[in-house]
């Protein structure tokens, strides 16, 4: 029965919220079915604690509880349109059909109903018609400085009057009506108001948030909104033409030839930076930028969102497409709108007739308008990028050469590394000579470095490999170049893998083995080879019989060692979880990645990655042997008894 209940509940909420017409009507849907509880016609609300913004709630904000990074309360009222009868559950009544000016009493706008009275805009209102009122509430007018509100109230019948026009439009406008980025003219002089309905459910006019909707009314229908609106008539680039502090903002825009741009229509999100925020980049860095018209275009591309975005539209961080073609996270932390996680911005909501501008104290420098060694400096790197520049090599990074960086992660590196002339030629070979991406890589592909050799590409199931290096983060695309993060520092292939093992003393016996195995030619071929190279504690670890006999029988022996080969190169980034290899001889070897170490059927690698220029070597303890059948059999069957229990307990 409870499992019949909660099906019932998920089909309701499905198809109620699947079937509403806007995202604000989604929401409200969903704030409508969370009071159900509480009677008929009661939304759910989530009010920010310590504050008096409310919202209508949906899934994500009803889980986490938490609307721009802080707790909320939930409180039950009537939705709009209802109210409360003395006695009764919920809200089971209608509120009253009455005119526009009575309308504004009951819903919160008491202040804009009074000065409605003042600027003799009571008959209008009164009277016949079909009006929307985008109805200033009670707070609004409350925060509106006093300087401004003085200005409206004194001269009642002219300013006040075209004031309260502005919020109005000759027409009947539910929210149903209110699409995004749609416009429509105001009753002063015209002018339009701006109108944006987003995925979230918030609808904005003129980036005021529309907190309570669709109040109908006999002649029209009342709109609450959260501040006083102004009229707009300047376009973005006025704002950036007309104020002193963004003149360096101003010259950029000019110098890369975007002014046209921002006077066009459209629906642009700005953020400008101010000249405080260009004072605080490195001359250096700003001036190379401001002297390079695709970087410093780039720059500014990357402060322009392609859509507008009103600050009050943000209830959490949200990726956002800008011109320059990657994300910038805008979000909120309480009542600051925040970049990238900072709280950065000055000023909020400069609407024009072609979008909205937010001003910042910090310039935002997109990778595509970095050198390297920016890029580098710019990342979890250091360790690295501290030895490129000790190696002599920061002349590369930050010239105009096409080039990709390969950075180790800072853990790769031995604590306390020093510079050294092998190091010096070792780092040379991190630095590719072309500008690449990751996804354009592919298996078997080569790739000459400043150093002189060239590195292969390895790509498997979830790996992407230059040699024995795995790359374990996106590409950062820089002016002239890529740098790659990577898991390793780079291994260069040192001869075959006959060479590689007769110049570790640990592999003396493994290579006598081959000699008299026969496989010295093929160890010199040109592969590819993966290679398990038993030490010699491997074998030593053998009682002293099997070894002499294996060792007298040339036959057993090289089928022996065929086992620990596979005419595959697979580096240790290459191994999943179960990663199969087959071997020249005998049946799959089975390998697994635990704590870091790989295990090649329950044998652990005791050091990966010994590169050749025909494959790789892989040393281990002991002589690897087949699994028997029985094991995998039982780990088969316990895996397929796992996966029946948690279909039964999960699904029934």
């Amino acid at each position: 029965m409870q499992h019949l209940t909660l099906l019932t509940l998920s089909l309701t909420l499905i198809a109620t919220i699947c079937f509403a017409k806007s995202p604000y009507q989604s929401v409200l849907q969903h704030s409508r079915i969370r009071g159900r509880q509480h009677g008929p016609n009661v939304c759910a609300m989530q009010k920010i604690q310590g504050t008096d913004k409310k919202y209508f709630t949906n899934c994500k904000q009803w889980y986490h509880r938490k609307i721009c990074g802080k707790p909320t309360v939930i409180s039950y009222e009537c939705c709009p349109g209802y109210e409360k009868l003395p006695g009764e559950k919920g809200c089971p009544a209608a509120l009253p059909l009455v005119n526009i000016y009575n309308t504004l009493g009951v819903v919160g706008a008491a202040t804009t109903k009074m000065y409605s009275e003042r600027a003799q805009l009571r008959e209008e209102i009164e009277g016949p018609g079909s009006f929307t009122f985008f109805a200033p509430s009670n707070q609004a007018w409350a925060a509106l400085p006093n300087e401004i509100l003085d200005a409206l109230v004194s001269n009642v019948n002219i300013e006040l009057l075209n004031a309260l026009h502005y919020h109005m439009v000759n027409r009947r406008l539910t929210s149903e009506d209110l699409k995004h980025g749609s416009a429509f003219p105001s009753m002063y002089q015209d002018f339009n108001l701006h109108i944006h309905h987003y995925p979230n459910g918030i609808v904005t006019v003129n980036c005021a948030r529309l907190v309570k909707t669709d109040q109908h009314a006999t002649n029209g229908i009342v709109h609450v909104v959260d501040r006083v609106i102004t009229a707009v008539t300047n376009d973005v680039h006025t704002f950036i033409d007309t104020d002193d502090d963004l003149e360096t903002l101003r010259n950029a825009v000019a110098a890369a030839g975007l002014t046209q741009m921002l006077e066009s229509d459209g629906h642009y999100t700005v953020f400008a930076p101010t000249n405080e925020a260009f004072e605080k980049i490195p001359p250096e860095m700003l001036n190379r930028i401001l002297g390079d018209p695709v970087a410093l275009k780039d720059l500014l591309n990357y402060h322009i969102l392609k859509n507008m975005q009103c600050a009050e539209s943000i209830t959490s961080g949200t990726p956002l497409e800008t011109l320059q073609g990657t994300v910038l996270e805008v979000g909120c932390d309480g009542a600051d709108m925040t970049l990238n996680g900072k709280a950065i911005i000055q000023k909020k909501d400069q609407l024009g007739t072609n979008g909205v501008v937010h001003y910042i104290n910090e310039l935002l420098i997109p990778d595509s308008a970095k050198t390297l060694l920016e890029l580098a400096q710019g990342s979890a790197v250091t360790t690295a990028t501290k030895l490129f520049v000790d190696a002599g090599l920061g002349s590369h990074l930050s010239g105009s050469e096409a080039l990709t960086i390969l950075t180790p992660q800072n853990e790769a590196f031995k604590e306390g590394v020093t510079m050294t002339g092998d190091l010096k030629k070792l780092l040379k070979n991190h630095i590719l000579k072309e500008q690449l991406s990751s996804g354009s890589l592919y298996y078997g592909q080569e790739l000459e470095t400043l150093g002189g050799i060239k590195l292969r590409v390895f790509v498997y199931r979830n790996s992407l490999c230059i040699e024995n290096s795995c790359i374990v983060a996106h590409d950062k695309i820089g002016r002239f170049g890529s740098m790659f993060t990577v898991d390793k520092v780079l291994t260069p292939p040192m001869g075959t893998i006959m060479d590689v093992l007769k110049a570790d003393n640990r592999f003396s016996l493994l290579v006598g083995a081959i000699q008299t195995a026969g496989l010295t030619e093929l160890m010199n071929q040109a592969g590819p080879h993966t290679v398990f190279a038993p030490t010699n504690d491997a074998f030593s670890a053998l009682p002293k019989a099997d070894l002499n006999k294996l060792m007298s029988n040339p036959k057993e022996l090289a089928s022996v060692l065929k086992y620990h080969m596979a005419k595959e190169i697979l580096v240790s980034g290459g191994v999943g979880s179960h990663t199969r290899l087959k071997p020249l001889q005998g049946d799959k070897l089975e390998l697994n990645m635990r704590n870091q170490t790989v295990y090649i059927n329950k044998v652990p690698v005791v050091e990966a990655d010994l590169m050749a220029t025909n494959g790789v070597v892989h040393a281990v303890g002991a002589i690897i042997k087949p699994l028997r059948k029985s094991n995998r059999f039982t780990v088969e069957v316990m895996a397929s008894s796992v996966l029946i229990l948690f279909h039964f307990f999960c699904c029934h």
